[in-house]
């Protein structure tokens, strides 16, 4: 509406006056058919097509569970590490970095949040640790914490590490 406002002609008076019944009934049917297409051309399109043009919903899944990925550190076989989209650092068990031996653990005056929202100090820091998933290596800052080591999961890698591995979350 707001471009028929806009819209000028110019033509003679006399003119304008013999067509404007025509104009009426042509803004008239452009106006009431809004959701009404005009052309009914086929048009093929190339690659994928979202599901919103298509009509379709996509299949609706199940959760898929937690995310863990096989890592060792050294010599060391970790076993399944959880990927935390949640968690804004690297975690590591006190038992699980004396386990690995010579990292050096410096102090640190960070406090954490955690998930329960009681307010923690971690044991310290330890720099550039190298993990190895598959035949990858990326350099990891743990933030170490002396707590009871889970034995099928003990590693947690937040955001910093899939940002250092540019992990693509594609569920």
């Amino acid at each position: 509406i707001d471009i028929f406002k806009k819209l000028e002609i110019t033509i003679p008076f006399g003119e304008a006056l013999q067509q404007m019944l025509l104009y009426s009934k042509f803004l008239k049917e452009l106006l009431t058919r809004k959701n009404k297409y005009i052309h009914s051309d086929t048009i093929v399109l190339e690659g994928n097509c979202s599901a919103v043009i298509q009509w379709i919903l996509p299949p609706k899944h199940k959760d898929p569970g937690s995310v863990t990925i096989p890592c060792s550190i050294g010599v060391v076989s970790v076993g399944k590490t959880l990927i935390d989209l949640g968690a804004s650092i690297n975690l590591m068990p006190l038992s699980m970095c004396r386990r690995l031996g010579e990292l050096e653990i410096m102090p640190t005056r960070m406090t954490l949040q955690l998930a329960d929202c009681s307010i923690t100090r971690p044991y310290g820091v330890i720099e550039d640790v190298l993990v190895r998933v598959k035949h990858f290596t990326f350099p990891v800052d743990f933030v170490v914490m002396d707590i009871e080591e889970d034995t099928k999961i003990p590693l947690i890698l937040g955001r910093p590490f899939m940002l250092t591995a540019s992990c693509v979350v594609d569920m």
